[in-house]
């Protein structure tokens, strides 16, 4: 059976256990094993209204510990098809995935947003740090002669001085990043020498350890419930956000203040970069509440003057080159140690500062949009019950979902 438009894609079993995703149109695929087609009758089931009922809470609680002789989560093909459809009136289908698509759409759409505002704030650091356009730009108005051409850290290519910037950017072109005269004046007119190639003048190369401090995570013990299901956010891996999203808002699991104080665990402040340093490393957060972590992570906050959003990005474009020193004979892991072994080169506080500043409003509208999604997500996700059973009619949906 070729999938089609209005056919489902179902999980039974793997990360994504017990969720379905509509076929796109104009789209071929081919099925794993642990994924079942679904194909409604038309008639009467609308495969949005399904695709809705099959992700809702009340079929999340009705598969919950399903086993097929095995210790993961299975579902087999009779039981899928046994699963419970409450079905309404085909026109009402309709109607709520209507109204429940809409909600997605806004979701989407912020998404989207986050990921051009993301983009913005990305550019702006490799303008200033990377690039070194404003150097390059006060060079050409002070003393014009060949720069040398960024490459990242430094560049150690003198011949390179002629070319533009891996940006297409030539010197003296500041490109939708204009500067007031305050923030210009922060750059040198200059370059220097260094180990890392040509660099701002007044710049200062040393490990990326001496300008971060390295907080650690724990576990509360699992065996007391006393230590979980508390009020206070406890990150791990699972929980990282998109690259676009920048921020981690909420996380699976809670502890409490009782968890906290008899564990390694300690609470992170809000601005806190959460890099993961095990397994899967290199998954960056920007914490946007108070939270913890486990010990799986690395919590960092800039050190000597050096500013918060300033730090993750650092910290994005080092990524790579920490992911070549990991180490460990099971795991890929990065140590305080690792940190140690990365020369990066430092502007003065005061230039992260501005660059914060400029990047804030950006980041701060990606933070808005993720809390927007989120409470449209659970919207969304209440709906469906109270239309259900009768608890909120078709006609006073209009009323619920404004917000």
């Amino acid at each position: 059976m070729t999938p089609s438009r209005g056919d489902l894609l179902y999980s039974r079993e793997g990360t994504y256990f017990g969720i379905a995703a509509e076929v796109p149109e104009n789209t071929r695929v081919c099925l794993g094993q642990r994924m079942v087609l679904i194909r409604p009758k038309p008639e009467v089931l609308d495969f949005s209204f399904l695709r809705y009922w099959l992700n809702s809470s009340i079929m999340a609680v009705h598969i919950h510990g399903y086993r097929d002789g095995s210790v993961a989560e299975r579902l087999n093909l009779p039981t899928i098809r046994a699963l419970p459809v409450l079905l309404p009136p085909l026109q009402m289908q309709k109607t709520i995935a209507a109204v429940l698509g809409a909600l997605d759409d806004k979701i989407e759409l912020n998404r989207r947003m986050n990921a051009t505002l993301e983009a913005m704030a990305r550019a702006l650091f490799q303008s200033w740090f990377i690039d070194f356009d404003p150097v390059r730009a006060n060079l050409d108005r002070n003393q014009p002669s060949p720069q040398p051409s960024p490459t990242g850290r430094g560049s150690k290519d003198l011949d390179q001085a002629k070319l533009p910037s891996p940006t297409g950017r030539r010197a003296g072109d500041e490109g939708c990043f204009a500067l007031d005269p305050a923030t210009a004046a922060l750059f040198p007119d200059s370059f220097q020498d260094s180990e890392l190639g040509h660099i701002p003048k007044g710049w200062e190369v040393c490990p990326l350890s001496e300008k971060i401090e390295l907080l650690s995570g724990g576990t509360p013990k699992t065996s007391e419930p006393d230590y979980w299901d508390g009020d206070i956010p406890w990150y791990s891996v699972k929980d990282a956000p998109s690259e676009t999203d920048v921020w981690v808002i909420e996380t699976e699991k809670h502890v409490t203040r009782q968890g906290i104080e008899n564990s390694a665990a300690q609470i992170l402040p809000e601005g806190t970069t959460i890099i993961s340093a095990r397994g899967t490393v290199g998954k960056l957060a920007l914490i946007g509440t108070p939270m913890a972590m486990n010990q799986s992570c690395y919590g960092v906050r800039g050190a000597k003057g050096c500013s918060d959003f300033f730090t993750y990005f650092v910290l994005q474009d080092a990524v790579g080159e920490l992911q070549q020193r990991t180490h460990g004979t099971v795991f890929d892991t990065i140590t305080r140690q690792t940190f140690e072994t990365l020369n990066c080169a430092f502007p003065a506080p005061e230039l992260t500062h501005a660059f914060d500043r400029s990047a804030a409003p950006l980041l701060s509208q990606i933070r808005a949009n993720l809390h927007q999604s989120r409470i449209l997500a659970n919207l969304r996700d209440t709906l469906l019950p109270k239309l259900l059973s009768g608890d909120l009619s078709v006609p006073n949906i209009g009323k619920e979902v404004s917000i």
